[in-house]
């Protein structure tokens, strides 16, 4: 007797096999996906939230960003595919693999190797709960420095807990048969060898299959594999004495300008109209400037500024200002009891702010 949550193929009357896929968004998962649908397969895609995606606010926030269509990735690449979604945030148990990642950090504070163990857990146990039969990724041998290495991939599958169950479709022939190729769920002769980093080969799998609109391949989709972002969260944790971080901090260094003038306190700097918008947001919380004689950036104060400090911040706000060659700017200070005072300000040169404040 078949249980109710396997779906009968309609051919040979068989349980059709179930895969869960990780769904990034990206071309790798797309194209995993897409060539086991093609083996008859029944498949779902599950997509984890840690905060830490670069499309899941930037495009929202930024105006720059209007040109280019929003959208979330994940649930494009599952419309095209035709399948169901699952979105899980991850994020609160996701600290302690950022925190203390056991196999390191890559080239920045991407802690890769310890992210695919984790989500590759998380999604055998979903697989587990649901009564799915294997899981699926978009991983390729060699294509990531730190995850995708011949060496490392059995790491995924064991400290996951998924062993055989785990099926790599794009570079299945290029490691050890797994259970869903043992089982006959796939032929494995259907499978792909790919290998390297180059990412001609998938383009030309996306050609094959019809797939033109995709998100560019090999270009990042975590904040954590960029210098910058690392370097702001790495002076987060400095500053605090703690490595701790919470929703906020995580958004709040995605947006503005971040300069650290003291030890004691920074300030993020609006860039544009969209961050001044989503800033605004978290004036109550912070110490914060504005410009009142000319437009100008919204500046939150991040630590313990005495008066010298805030006549600083007023100087760096209408440097950035469109005040910035006036020979003053009227900057607003709002205190955290909402009291307020103004200041004339001169703006700041280039030349006055050292390189080494900017994070």
């Amino acid at each position: 007797m078949v249980p109710e949550n396997k779906q009968m193929d309609e051919t040979t009357h068989a349980p059709q096999p179930r895969a869960i896929a990780l769904i990034s968004g990206g071309l790798d998962s797309l194209l995993a996906a897409r060539v086991i649908l093609a083996e008859g397969c029944h498949v779902e895609g599950i997509n984890f939230y840690t905060g830490f995606c670069v499309e899941g606010h930037t495009h929202a926030i930024r105006q720059r960003k209007l040109k280019k269509p929003k959208r979330n990735d994940a649930l494009w690449v599952a419309a095209e595919l035709g399948i169901e979604l699952h979105i899980v945030d991850i994020s609160e148990e996701y600290k302690d693999v950022l925190i203390n990642p056991r196999h390191g950090y890559g080239a920045h504070m991407n802690p890769c190797l310890d992210c695919k163990c984790f989500m590759v857990k998380k999604a055998h146990e979903w697989m587990l709960e649901n009564g799915f039969d294997f899981i699926v990724t978009g991983e390729v041998v060699g294509q990531r420095p730190k995850s995708q290495r011949r060496d490392t991939m059995p790491v995924v599958a064991r400290e996951s807990g998924a062993g055989n169950r785990l099926l790599r479709p794009l570079c299945a022939q290029n490691l050890p048969p797994t259970l869903p190729e043992e089982k006959g769920w796939v032929n494995r002769e259907n499978l792909y060898d790919f290998n390297g980093r180059s990412r001609k080969p998938q383009m030309a799998l996306a050609a094959q299959f019809g797939f033109t609109d995709y998100a560019q391949p090999s270009g990042g989709c975590c904040f954590l594999t960029d210098a910058q972002y690392s370097a702001k969260l790495a002076d987060l944790w400095a500053a605090r004495g703690e490595r701790t971080y919470d929703m906020d901090d995580i958004m709040l260094l995605k947006v503005g300008r971040h300069i650290r003038p003291r030890s004691h306190f920074k300030l993020i700097i609006a860039r544009e109209e969209g961050e001044n918008n989503f800033m605004a947001g978290y004036r109550r919380r912070f110490v914060h400037l504005d410009t009142v004689s000319h437009p100008g950036p919204l500046t939150l104060v991040d630590g313990t500024p005495n008066s010298d400090d805030l006549d600083l911040a007023a100087r760096l706000t209408a440097r950035f200002s469109k005040g910035r060659d006036a020979n003053s700017v009227t900057v607003r200070i709002t205190h955290l009891d909402g009291t307020t005072q103004s200041v004339d300000a001169t703006p700041m040169s280039p030349e006055e702010i050292p390189q080494d404040w900017y994070l």
